[in-house]
This record gives structure tokens, C-alpha cells and sequence, in this order.
């Protein structure tokens, strides 16, 4: 059976871009694992339960089911205990609170390049999650993410979230934006934010922009399996 493992932020995850994909692949019979840094499970940010951010009331309730009641968004397990091996994707679903879990963890980071390095599988990496990729260092120091094609939450957008003091709404201090660092770190970053959406296959690396992205991200990653 076709397996996908789904490395979810304790910090706030965002409701569509983890729900979307995850049920999305469940659908077409795809077994879904979840797992979190410490194996706690995953909070959904509040704000991407809004119904102007996540579609209407109907979809906010479909959002809030799913987070309250699927198995593994409640017992999920521990990223230190899994393994990219035995799993044909590994999906990072974005949201602000991947900024400080999942992105500087180095478990994450390891299944993240287990997954690229893997003949049989595939990453899919979502909005701020894509940070992950600026921190995370081949064999011998090369950044995974030097001179392969990405999307990913953009400067211009996250200057609409924070104040002057690069302060988020919910009063925590954003430590770093995803786009500077992806470029620092070697990548050819396009949000393409002409388009609706952006979805952006590079190997076995699938990268999304964000919100609104999550359901052709989805398509694509089932695509590529």
C-alpha cells in the first residue's frame, strides 16, 4: 500500500495545508502517518480556521472535524521514531509555527533528505515549512536546497502579517523570513504571485506557496506517486 508520512508543527500548523493533502491522499487509499517533534499532538492555528481565510463557515467546520477527530492529528507519533524509509512521501504541511519546531529540527531535516535522496520517494513541502530547506545540509555541507527551482510563503505576503517590530498577530516574534533564507541558502525562489496558485516540482521535491495551494499541491504529490 501506498504509505505518506505527515511531519505536522506543535507551533501551529495551518488547517488547509495539512488537512487538504492529508485527506486528499487518504481518499485514493494512501495510508497517512503523522508525527510531531515531540510526538504531542499538532495545534491548528486558529486564524487559518477563520471562515474568510479558510472558505466559509462549512469548510471551517469541515477544517475543525478533521483536527479533532482523526487519529493520527490526535495520537500522533514521535519524528524521532520514523522513518522516511517504508513511506513513498513525506509531506511537511506550513504554517508559522513550523518556524520554530519542525524547520530546526534534526529529525525533521533528516527525513526530509531521506525522502529527496530516496529512488522511490517524494517530499512535498508546504508554504513556511519550506524554511526547512534553507537549514537542511547534504553529506558534505551543501545546502539540499542550492540551485533547485522552489515556491514558498513570500516576503511580500509576510510583510501583510507583521507589524514594524516583525511581530505576528498572535504576539510572537516571526526569528526569520522563509524566502530570505531559502535564497541565502542557494535557491531559485519564484512565489509566482501573478498566478492563483504555485506548486513547484523540482526531482522528487514538491514545493507550494501556501494557502489556496494546498489542493493542487495534493494533486500533484498523487501525481508524482
Amino acid at each position: 500500500m501506498t504509505s505518506a508520512l505527515f511531519v505536522v508543527s506543535e507551533e501551529g500548523y495551518w488547517a488547509e495545508e495539512c488537512i487538504e493533502p492529508l485527506t486528499t491522499l487518504e481518499n485514493e487509499g494512501v495510508d497517512v502517518t503523522v508525527a510531531t517533534p515531540s510526538g504531542s499532538p499538532p495545534v491548528v492555528d486558529e486564524r487559518s480556521l477563520d471562515p474568510e481565510a479558510a472558505g466559509g463557515e462549512d469548510r471551517v467546520a469541515e477544517l475543525r472535524e478533521v483536527d479533532e477527530s482523526h487519529p493520527g492529528l490526535n495520537d500522533p507519533e514521535s519524528i524521532a521514531t520514523v522513518d522516511a524509509e517504508g513511506h513513498d512521501a513525506v509531506v511537511f504541511p506550513g504554517g508559522h509555527g513550523t518556524v520554530w519546531d519542525v524547520n530546526q529540527d534534526r529529525h525533521a531535516r533528516q527525513l526530509l533528505l531521506d525522502a529527496v535522496a530516496g529512488e522511490e520517494s517524494v517530499a512535498l513541502v508546504v508554504c513556511h515549512a519550506v524554511g526547512i530547506l534553507a537549514f537542511t545540509r547534504e553529506a558534505d555541507g551543501t545546502p539540499l536546497v542550492e540551485g533547485r527551482s522552489i515556491t514558498g510563503f513570500p516576503n511580500e505576503w509576510e510583510e501583510d502579517i507583521v507589524d514594524d517590530h516583525e511581530v505576528l498577530p498572535d504576539g510572537r516574534k516571526l526569528p526569520y523570513w522563509v524566502e530570505d533564507e531559502v535564497v541565502l541558502a542557494g535557491a531559485d525562489f519564484d512565489a509566482e504571485l501573478d498566478a492563483d496558485t504555485s506548486v513547484t516540482v523540482d526531482g522528487d521535491l514538491i514545493t507550494a506557496r501556501g494557502p489556496g495551494s494546498s489542493a493542487d499541491a495534493a494533486a500533484t504529490l498523487l501525481d508524482e506517486l
